[in-house]
């Protein structure tokens, strides 16, 4: 099987004593997909940040790429 192009959006919430905790990741059909989810979640007060993350995988060989991080939308960890 050839390699697979994934966009992730991941969302940020505030868990204990104000922190910022990863919430559940999202798979989304493209990059603007994951960016229009991302603006609205931050834009609503449902989630303090977002990232949009690219992912290049090839499951038959068991290789993973690195993430590409294409955008943060408000609060976010740093990278790195």
């Amino acid at each position: 099987m050839a390699a697979t192009e994934r966009i992730i959006y991941q969302p940020y919430i505030q868990g204990r004593r104000g922190v910022l905790t990863p919430g559940q990741p999202v798979a989304c059909r493209n990059v603007a997909d994951a960016e229009r989810r991302a603006e609205k979640a931050v834009g609503s007060g449902i989630v303090l940040g977002a990232h949009i993350v690219r992912v290049v995988e090839d499951e038959d060989a068991g290789d993973y790429g690195e993430p590409e991080f294409l955008g943060a939308y408000g609060r976010v960890p740093e990278i790195g």
